[in-house]
């Protein structure tokens, strides 16, 4: 299955910032590789730096839960309303599909009614800590372009953290910290993304805005991507030449937002008041019923394809480029080092593509800037 070639994600964020404010595209989307143009030597290939398109990534992760038996069901169990936390016969029962609520169901296609969701079991081992890491896993280097939204069909978790990966989930990092009561939960003040800046818009930071408690109409938790872009592209947007600047010249940017896997820690239910109810432990529990992740797959600037096949995704590189990511020279291409694709100039960037090895070369010759090797005539 194949990635649809791309609208870029200055394109889609222009389409739905254009309702509000329309401005015109007046520089390109890096959806193409190359192109043919016509020289003194003859015809010959223009490179130009490309990239995937921005897409839905849940459809292509494998999800980890641990504990592994946290999910309610197994045995059957019986928890409160999400209305009416004394209302207590709702049943959770994985042998029956109308009563499981299993994993996959955090990522399944949503607008019908009711919702569907994932749940944990409830919290009875009170006052052991009710605690889930639930691993989000790509076996591939995906760069975010959108926000990642977390949909909680229970109260929103009283604490939270949000980590990352950039090595397939041999060591991990804090993305954002969510509390009701940042000072306590974590030793940090709370703050928003406005707090940040151009300066500190790497700092990780710990914020009460999503953490309510158990009684409230709002479920949704953010991990802002888009506000961290708008201190370099403008609130709208607009100057995504600048953005992309710089993540074209900051390697700790673009790492930033660059991930192999993600993590959300659960690490204690909505509780709504200062003591937990111990009359009443079916009440506390965690259910998201969406999580929404948008990203592209990173390529290096080196293709526009990225294919699903075997339950693996792989860029299909251009630019005699290599590997998952598009991450070297291929064979007898290696006349120089391997380099990844740049922004700049805008609008159609730099291919830096690998050219013969020495040894390969024989009756070839190669032009310079973004031109493919002709034949000597």
């Amino acid at each position: 299955m194949y990635l649809s070639r791309f609208l870029s994600i200055h394109a889609l964020w222009v389409t739905v910032s254009s309702v509000m404010q329309p401005y015109p595209l007046v520089w390109g989307h890096y959806d193409v590789c190359k192109t043919q143009i016509y020289t003194e030597e003859g015809k010959v290939w223009d490179y130009m730096a490309c990239q995937p398109e921005s897409t839905d990534m849940t459809k292509y992760l494998k999800v980890k839960l641990d504990p592994p038996d946290i999910t309610c069901g197994d045995p059957p169990e019986t928890f409160c309303a999400m209305g009416n936390p004394y209302m207590c016969n709702n049943e959770c029962d994985a042998s029956t599909p109308e009563l499981a609520h299993p994993p996959e169901l955090m990522f399944d296609f949503e607008g019908r009614h009711p919702s569907t969701f994932w749940q944990s079991a409830t919290w009875k081992e009170y006052p052991k800590p009710l605690q889930v890491n639930i691993t989000l896993s790509w076996s591939k280097t995906i760069e975010l372009t959108d926000n990642i939204v977390i949909t909680f069909e229970s109260g929103r978790p009283d604490q939270m953290i949000l980590e990352k990966s950039l090595d397939y989930g041999r060591t991990w990092q804090p993305y954002q910290y969510y509390a009701t009561d940042c000072l306590d939960a974590f030793h940090m003040d709370p703050k928003s993304v406005k707090d940040l800046s151009q300066h500190t818009v790497l700092e990780i930071i710990c914020t009460e805005e999503y953490s309510t408690g158990y009684m409230t109409n709002s479920k949704i938790i953010h991990f802002e991507i888009k506000d961290r872009f708008a201190f370099f592209a403008g609130p709208w947007l607009r100057n995504m030449a600048s953005l992309y600047g710089q993540l074209d010249t900051t390697k700790k940017l673009r790492d930033f937002f660059t991930v192999t896997d993600l993590r959300i820690r659960l690490l204690r239910p909505a509780v709504g008041e200062i003591f937990v109810d111990e009359l009443h432990l079916a009440r506390y529990f965690y259910a998201i019923s969406d999580i929404k992740v948008h990203g592209r797959c990173k390529c290096n600037l080196h293709a526009t394809v990225c294919v699903y096949d075997n339950s693996k995704l792989t860029c299909e590189c251009e630019h005699n480029t290599t590997g998952p990511d598009c991450g070297k020279c291929k064979k007898n291409y290696q006349g120089r080092p391997w380099s990844p694709g740049s922004y700049l100039p805008i609008p159609k960037g730099t291919a830096n593509t690998c050219i013969p090895s020495i040894s390969s070369i024989g009756r070839y010759s190669w032009c310079t800037c973004y031109h493919e090797c002709a034949r000597k005539r």
